[in-house]
């Protein structure tokens, strides 16, 4: 008998769990589509940016140590 009141409580919280999941997910106020389209084309175009700055930079260094390699 006990087995199965351990079994049916952890029944009970994985509802509840799901319950409180629920009502949580109703309290989030979510982006409009316009408002995730803009960030994220920020966040492509930064991403850009750093590849670019990066790039720029193994590209300067990568020319500086064959240059000190082919003395």
């Amino acid at each position: 008998m006990r087995i199965f009141l351990l079994k049916f409580h952890s029944v009970n919280k994985i509802i509840q769990y799901f319950k409180d999941v629920r009502t949580e997910l109703s309290k989030i106020t979510w982006p409009k589509k316009e408002e995730v389209i803009r960030l994220t084309l920020i966040v492509f175009i930064f991403s850009a940016l750093v590849a670019v700055y990066v790039g720029g930079l193994d590209l300067i260094f990568t020319n500086i140590l064959g240059k000190i390699i082919a003395r």
